[in-house]
C-alpha cells in the first residue's frame, strides 16, 4: 500500500507539473508573439500648429432698456369717451391717443371765460374813467386783481380739461391696450405702454478689474437667443460714476442700433466687447485639448524614421499646454507649442505615449472662431 501510494503521488506530481509547465510555456510564447507583433497603429486626424490674429473679447449678459419708455396713465379720473390708437401701433410724439369725457369741465371753462371777459371789460372801462378822474386808483387796482384772478381760473380749468386728453409724449411703439370705450378710469390707471425702440439701451455689469479695458465709444456686439445668428451693433454710451460696494462691479450702458425693432425692453442678451489690441496667437480646435485636473494636454505626432517597409513611423507624444481664452470652436495656447508642431485633433482617447498613429485628415473637427447655428 505504501509503494502504491508513493507511485500515485509521483504520477500526480508529474501530471500536474506537466500541466502547469505547459501553461507557463504557452504564456511565455504568447507574450513573445504579441511583442513581435507590436502595438497596432491608431488612426487620428491632425493639424499643423500656426498663429492667427486674436482679438480679446469680453462677454457679459445684459438687459435691454428703452431709451424712452413709459406706462401711460391719466392724471385725473374720468369716463373713456374716445380711443384713437390700436395695440402695437407705431406713433409719433404728440399723437392723440385717448380722450376722457370732459363735457362738464368744458362747460365750466366757458363760464369762467365769460366771467374773465366781463372782468376785462370792467378793467378797460375803469382805466378810461381813471384818466377822466371819475374813479379812484384803488377801484382800478381792485379791477386789475379781479381780472388776473379770473384769467388764472380760466387757465386752471383749461389745464384740467387738457389732462383728459392723453397724447404720446414721444415717438415709439404702443403695447397692448388696457382700457375699453366707456370704462371709468381712476387717476393713475394704466392705459397702454409706450416704448422707443431705436436705438435701445443694453445695461450690463463688469468687474472693477475690467474698468481699464473699456471706454465710451467702444464697439459692442449684442446677440439674443430669440434671433439666432443675428448680431446687433452699437457702442458704449455711458459708464457709471461709482462701483457697487456689494459686488465690486460697475454698471455700463451701451446704445444699440435696432432699426427693425426686433429687440424689446426687458430681454436679456449677450454683449461682446473687443478690448485691447489684436495679437497673433497659437490657436487649436477645442477638441484637440484633453482637459484634466492635473493639467491640459495635447498629443504631438513625431516622426521616428522609417519602418521595415520604408514607410514613416509616426508615434504620439503627450505634451502639457497652458490654454487661454476661447472663441467659438477655437482655444488659444499660451505655452507648450510652437508653430509647425503637428497636433492630434481627434482620436486622443485611444492614445498614450509611444502609440503608433496613422493620419487621416479627410474629416476635421470644427475650427470656426465665430460659428453660426444652422437650421436642420
Amino acid at each position: 500500500m505504501t509503494k502504491r501510494m508513493i507511485l500515485v503521488l509521483i504520477f500526480l506530481g508529474v501530471l500536474f507539473g506537466g500541466i502547469f509547465g505547459f501553461q507557463a510555456f504557452k504564456a511565455v510564447m504568447t507574450k513573445k508573439f504579441m511583442a513581435s507583433q507590436g502595438i497596432p497603429p491608431q488612426t487620428v486626424s491632425t493639424t499643423t500648429v500656426s498663429t492667427s490674429p486674436w482679438q480679446r473679447q469680453v462677454e457679459v449678459v445684459g438687459s435691454l432698456q428703452a431709451v424712452n419708455g413709459a406706462d401711460l396713465a391719466p392724471e385725473v379720473s374720468g369716463l373713456v369717451a374716445k380711443i384713437h390708437f390700436s395695440s402695437g401701433q407705431e406713433v409719433k410724439a404728440g399723437s392723440l391717443l385717448l380722450e376722457l369725457d370732459a363735457s362738464e369741465d368744458l362747460a365750466k371753462l366757458e363760464s369762467l371765460k365769460a366771467i374773465a371777459e366781463l372782468a376785462r371789460i370792467t378793467y378797460q372801462r375803469d382805466r378810461q374813467q381813471l384818466k377822466d378822474h371819475t374813479i379812484s386808483q384803488a377801484a382800478l387796482d381792485i379791477d386789475t386783481a379781479t381780472l388776473k384772478g379770473s384769467e388764472a381760473q380760466v387757465a386752471e380749468q383749461q389745464a384740467l380739461a387738457d389732462k383728459k386728453i392723453i397724447k404720446a409724449p414721444f415717438s415709439g411703439r404702443l403695447g397692448i391696450r388696457a382700457v375699453d370705450l366707456g370704462q371709468y378710469l381712476n387717476a393713475g390707471a394704466p392705459i397702454v405702454t409706450l416704448q422707443a425702440l431705436d436705438p435701445i439701451y443694453v445695461d450690463f455689469f463688469l468687474p472693477q478689474r475690467s474698468l481699464n479695458l473699456i471706454a465710451t465709444g467702444m464697439q459692442v456686439q449684442v446677440k439674443s437667443d430669440a434671433f439666432t445668428g443675428k448680431l446687433f451693433t452699437g457702442e458704449i454710451s455711458a459708464i457709471n460714476s461709482k462701483v457697487d460696494q456689494d459686488t465690486r462691479n460697475i454698471k455700463v450702458r451701451a446704445s444699440i442700433h435696432n432699426p427693425e425693432h426686433l429687440l424689446l425692453p426687458g430681454m436679456f442678451v449677450t454683449a461682446g466687447i473687443s478690448v485691447g489690441e489684436q495679437q497673433m496667437q497659437i490657436t487649436l480646435p477645442q477638441t484637440a485639448i484633453s482637459f484634466n485636473p492635473y493639467g491640459n494636454i495635447v498629443y504631438l505626432v513625431t516622426d521616428k524614421g522609417a519602418d521595415a517597409a520604408g514607410k514613416p513611423r509616426l508615434v504620439a507624444a503627450q505634451k502639457f499646454v497652458t490654454t487661454g481664452a476661447a472663441r467659438g470652436d477655437q482655444i488659444s495656447i499660451l505655452e507648450g507649442l510652437q508653430p509647425g508642431d503637428i497636433v492630434v485633433t481627434s482620436g486622443q482617447l485611444k492614445l498614450h505615449n509611444g502609440t503608433p498613429v496613422l493620419i487621416n485628415n479627410s474629416i476635421q473637427p470644427a475650427d470656426d472662431p465665430a460659428p453660426q447655428p444652422k437650421d436642420e
